[in-house]
């Protein structure tokens, strides 16, 4: 049970002394008046140093507006409660505290209560940090996926197309027959079933974003033999000079990926008044490496669509093989690698990508 004093008054210099909590009185000036020992020892000064150095020279740099604009609210009688704002210790260490005040306007002072919150600051950095990592994690799976699901279309479509050459007529083993109709069923009920996935991706496993030196004759080979029959179908005409720049140091099935898509672009959007003529080349300006992709396909308005053409499920054709993805894929592929992508096109004229890598 507490005793009183002799004045019958319970000792309030005992509990500032000893509350572990930090009090203060501080004058309209900026120079505190009296502080308690809690407040000396966190932030490593003496409480005669403490009443010497002017309030906002303890403050963190970036907390100092706020700090001011909510110490000039109290002496307009508007009481402050729960600001957070920084503090530097005398050792250099940030320090994080929770006030509440109140002003005095007949004596110019402010009397101050504050919570060191430094623990709960930490943990929610703790807590940011792993949360933007898991947001990162869960794109680069949803980037995955869209790739992986999006760029099996083109080979599927390849046996497909390669299918429809076949005459079974001419087949007279009447269980072969069956054999290959039922092999071109499966070719066709998994192009529906990558169309789907396409339209709705949902599932997990990270992106290998290695990299190293690879050499662009062999990416476009690779690329092109896995469309082959599409590309024969299309009779599309391919000009490649990779000699200014024969390899780049980057991740190969990314860079894959973004050719597939490029190329599967143009032979989808090729006009059906010309041969469709496809050209990539590479070359250095101011030491980045760069890929130049361009075709004589349809185009489109650049007025009207923009960047909007890298945008997620935007269709700006007819073209029931159009799910807006190809391009969404190219962006944040070469994005990720560290580079960028700019185009350039116009309506019945054709279209250049100028992919800018990492140098």
């Amino acid at each position: 049970m507490l005793n009183p004093t002799k004045e019958g008054e319970f000792n309030l210099e005992r509990f500032f002394n000893l509350t572990p909590d930090i009090l203060c009185i501080a004058g309209y000036d900026g120079y505190l008046k009296k502080v308690n020992p809690a407040f000396s020892n966190l932030l490593g000064y003496s409480i005669d140093e403490l009443l010497k150095i002017p309030i906002n020279n303890l403050i963190y740099e970036e907390d100092k507006k706020k700090t001011s604009e909510f110490r000039n609210s109290l002496k307009n009688k508007v009481p402050l409660l729960n600001l957070e704002n920084r503090y530097i210790t005398k050792n250099g260490d940030i320090v994080w505290l929770s006030w509440t005040s109140i002003s005095e306007e007949e004596n110019d002072l402010i009397y101050a209560v504050a919570k060191n919150i430094t623990h709960i600051k930490k943990l929610e950095e703790e807590r940011n940090s792993l949360l933007l990592k898991l947001a990162k994690s869960n794109a680069d799976l949803k980037k995955f996926t869209y790739m992986i699901s999006h760029d099996l279309r083109s080979p599927v479509s390849n046996v497909i197309s390669l299918f429809s050459l076949l005459d079974l007529s001419k087949i007279e083993d009447s269980e072969t027959r069956k054999y290959v109709a039922l092999l071109n069923d499966a070719n066709l009920e998994m192009n529906n079933t990558l169309n789907k996935y396409v339209d709705a991706v949902s599932n997990d496993k990270k992106i290998n974003e290695s990299v190293e030196k690879i050499y662009l004759e062999d990416v476009f080979s690779n690329v092109k033999n896995s469309i082959n029959e599409l590309v024969n179908l299309s009779n599309a005409k391919f000009e490649v000079d990779f000699s200014e720049l024969t390899h780049l140091t980057s991740n190969e099935f990314f860079l894959q990926s973004i050719l597939l898509n490029l190329i599967s672009n143009s032979l989808k959007y090729s006009s059906n008044n010309r041969r469709l003529i496809i050209s990539i080349k590479s070359r250095k300006i101011n030491n980045i490496p760069q890929l130049i992709f361009s075709d004589n396909g349809i185009g489109f308005d650049m007025k009207k669509i923009g960047d909007k053409i890298f945008s997620l499920h935007q269709k700006f054709t007819s073209n029931h093989e159009s799910r807006g993805i190809g391009l969404y894929l190219v962006k944040n592929l070469i994005e990720t690698l560290g580079g960028s992508v700019q185009v350039e096109s116009r309506v019945n004229v054709g279209t250049t990508f100028t992919l800018n890598f990492k140098a």
